[in-house]
């Protein structure tokens, strides 16, 4: 049997098979309220059949978003445009729908990628951004706002608001955002935490705040629905946060309840050097992985079933995650499993397109 369509458990959810989808920004929204895009979007994606789908990241303010057209998760108006497109997505799909919790930190306020993405003035829509430290992104950004400790409370009870609307919207999973250069890799990351209180310096005082968002999510979460973390394992930079500190942190989430370890790398900063090809990520996964019982997700450059079959079974990972090679092939699980010899579920709608070479392909 495949091992990538074998089940496995997220804590108490059960997925059928270990492909999911990661958090993709769509860059799509209104004043944070999901659109008639993210219903196409998610709904497409949502007939894939891979395990689990993973809402992209949701921001718990409107200072946190990336972008003035993110999606967020922070009153009554975003939760319930967020309600109408699931609920039409779940008439169609029982696939399992997870979202990611995320504050930008200093990189918010930024134009979307396909207009170059670059910081947006006041005057352009943007805002003034915080961070751990008054250090920008880059040099041309305006320095972000230090954090105050009454704003670190006031984040950290936006994430919790963000996890109860989740958990009103039906939704089997929260993941909290704690890569890519944004707020809590902000806090991880030495490069960007100068901080000399109890939330910077030593690596117990920089991981703190990531495991004390986890832990409030956790706590007002559904105890049966899973809460996990999504990790840069590296910054790819000298003196950054690096592999060693990304096991410490996992091993940490892992004593507090932690479901999964969402592995990826970078973001943190401009210097970074990275070294992209197939699976440049997966060592990461695989270091995490064994120092580790709860689940790891490996995602980089994953595009072959076999590909993502071996990484599995040389027990590099638990699962892996398809980003862009989702959206370049939204059927890529059907096409995995034709490859591999496995079922997959699909619409009824959609059963007469199995091709002849591939019979019993779908569950039925």
């Amino acid at each position: 049997m495949s091992q990538l369509f074998s089940p496995i458990e997220l804590g108490k959810l059960t997925l059928k098979n270990r492909i999911a989808i990661a958090p993709m920004c769509q860059y799509s929204a209104e004043h944070g309220k999901a659109t008639a895009w993210h219903r196409i979007h998610l709904g497409h994606l949502a007939l894939s059949g891979a395990g689990l789908l993973i809402i992209e990241a949701a921001a718990i303010e409107p200072a946190g978003r990336i972008t003035p057209q993110d999606l967020g998760l922070w009153d009554d108006e975003t939760e319930q445009a967020l309600d109408s497109v699931l609920q039409d997505v779940r008439r169609y799909s029982p696939m399992p729908i997870g979202i990611q919790l995320a504050h930008a930190g200093r990189k918010a306020s930024t134009d979307v990628p396909w207009r170059g993405g670059s910081f947006l003035q006041p005057e352009q829509g943007g805002w003034q951004t915080s961070a751990p430290s008054a250090v920008p992104f880059n040099d041309s950004d305006n320095a972000p706002t230090a954090l105050t400790l009454e704003r670190i409370e006031e984040i950290k009870q936006a994430f919790v608001d963000g996890a109860i609307r989740a958990d009103r919207l039906g939704l089997d999973l929260v993941e909290v955002h704690a890569a890519h250069g944004y707020l809590l890799h902000e806090f991880l990351s030495p490069l960007s935490n100068r901080r000399e209180d109890q939330y910077g310096g030593s690596l117990e005082n920089r991981m703190r705040l990531t495991l004390e968002v986890f832990r409030e999510v956790r706590r007002v979460f559904p105890a049966d629905k899973p809460v996990g973390v999504r990790i840069s394992a590296t910054d790819w930079v000298d003196g950054g946060w690096d592999l060693e500190q990304s096991i410490a942190l996992s091993k940490a989430l892992e004593a507090e309840g932690c479901a999964y370890i969402h592995v990826s790398s970078g973001g943190l900063a401009p210097e970074q050097k990275i070294t992209v090809g197939p699976n440049y990520q997966v060592p990461f996964a695989a270091g995490i992985k064994k120092e580790v019982a709860i689940p790891v997700i490996a995602v980089g450059l994953i595009t072959e079933p076999r590909q993502a079959e071996a990484v599995l079974v040389e027990g590099e990972a638990d699962m892996v995650a398809l980003a862009r090679g989702m959206l370049y092939n939204p059927r890529w699980p059907w096409h995995a499993a034709a490859e591999l010899g496995a079922k997959v579920d699909a619409p009824e709608q959609y059963w007469r397109c199995e091709p002849h070479e591939v019979k019993g392909l779908f569950n039925s």
